[in-house]
């Protein structure tokens, strides 16, 4: 892998865009946030050809976001599903913040059906906080790269 951005293996942004940095990939991992499982709930609700969802479906479990499970539905053949990994998992914060950004730099006239949620209230989340080892919450605006 590593064939993005010249492939500096030193620069983490590089390392998770040769994993995530292809066309539709986001909006799958968006899917499996949101409970899809199966080829054809990601297909469904996304459009995408079926040779490209395949195609990335193979590289999101090769980048280790997705797991492969076998299951075999009443009377039928064996299928594939796809279920996220703690790697995917982890994902939701960065699809919070590309949505927050679109929010703030995108807006459209059309209202989303995504929502963020906190899994044990159903609460709406906007945004997370960044907190390093001292404990304090460190702002959006707060925030900086370093490079060097």
């Amino acid at each position: 892998m590593l064939g993005i951005l010249g492939g500096d293996e030193r620069c983490p942004i590089a390392r998770s865009l040769d994993v995530l940095g292809e066309k539709w990939t986001l909006m799958i991992v968006r899917d499996a946030l949101a409970g899809a499982t199966r080829f054809s709930q990601f297909q469904q609700s996304l459009g995408i050809p079926r040779e490209v969802l395949t195609a990335r479906l193979g590289s999101l479990v090769e980048g280790g976001v997705l797991e492969r499970h076998a299951y075999k539905p009443d009377g039928g053949r064996v299928r594939d599903e796809y279920v996220l990994t703690e790697a995917g998992r982890d994902l939701s914060l960065v699809l919070l913040a590309l949505g927050g950004w679109a929010d703030r730099h995108r807006p459209s006239e059309r209202s989303s059906d995504l929502r963020f949620v906190d899994a044990g209230t159903g609460d709406t989340v906007e945004s997370a906080a960044v907190v390093p080892a001292t404990g304090r919450i460190v702002l959006r605006d707060q925030l900086a790269a370093a490079l060097g």
